[in-house]
């Protein structure tokens, strides 16, 4: 993988993760108005299915970004398992 590719890839993957989480914010901010306006009428459990996919999709993306970095590092000669970051 080339170094240009790595990094639209890298990017691109930031972006959709701030979208992603951008989207559960803001199914957080429209369910508690509609609770809040509807009450009992309040379709709780599409909701909550809602949610779990957006969290699927937030997932995705932390295992996209992990095996990326995989073969970024496996490409540059070193073992994923063994590199750490520093606190």
């Amino acid at each position: 993988m080339s170094d240009a590719a790595a990094s639209e890839a890298r990017k691109a993957l930031n972006r959709l993760r701030r979208a992603a989480e951008k989207a559960v914010r803001e199914m957080e901010k429209l369910e508690g108005s509609l609770r809040h306006a509807e009450g009992d009428d309040f379709p709780t459990e599409s909701y909550d299915h809602a949610r779990d996919r957006l969290a699927a999709v937030v997932e995705f993306v932390d295992d996209e970004a992990r095996r990326l970095q995989e073969k970024i590092l496996h490409a540059g000669g070193l073992e994923p398992g063994r590199v750490r970051r520093s606190p």
